[in-house]
């Protein structure tokens, strides 16, 4: 179990990071696109929320003890932080880069929890790829 602990531990990083970035990025956002923009990164920020605190708690659920601050963060995270110079269409590539990231390490903790048979979070991990996976072809088709 501990490699599932592991894996979840690191998507709550993961998901926390991204969480600060893409409300630094709902701030900072500027041009002729901000307004979408503006409202897009609100929306990404409000799921990723939403779907960090359904890991950490599944991750608790199960015997596990999320990270639950900034440097158990930052010493696990496969992203990277905003570095406050992005401009917007920079912004749109870096949380399309996460999403794919996220994508990739959702889909290795998947094969972890099936192997342990947790189905639950098995599901909690599959509604999550197909939505990354969505986001992935809305930004991808956005920087054409």
């Amino acid at each position: 179990m501990e490699k599932l602990y592991h894996g979840l531990n690191k998507q709550v990083a993961n998901l926390s990071v991204l969480f600060t970035k893409l409300h630094h990025f709902h701030w900072y956002v500027s041009g002729p696109n901000f307004y979408p923009l503006h409202a897009k990164f609100e929306q990404f920020y409000d799921e990723i929320n939403e779907l960090y605190d359904a890991v950490a708690e599944r991750l608790l659920m199960i015997g596990g003890n999320p990270i639950s601050n900034l440097k158990g963060y930052l010493a696990i995270t496969s992203l990277k932080e905003a570095t406050g110079t992005e401009k917007a269409e920079e912004m749109i590539k870096h949380v399309l880069d996460d999403f794919k990231v996220l994508d990739v390490e959702f889909k290795e903790v998947l094969k972890i929890a099936q192997e342990f048979g947790d189905e639950a979070t098995a599901d909690l991990l599959i509604t999550s790829i197909a939505s990354f996976e969505k986001h992935i072809w809305m930004l991808s088709f956005t920087l054409k």
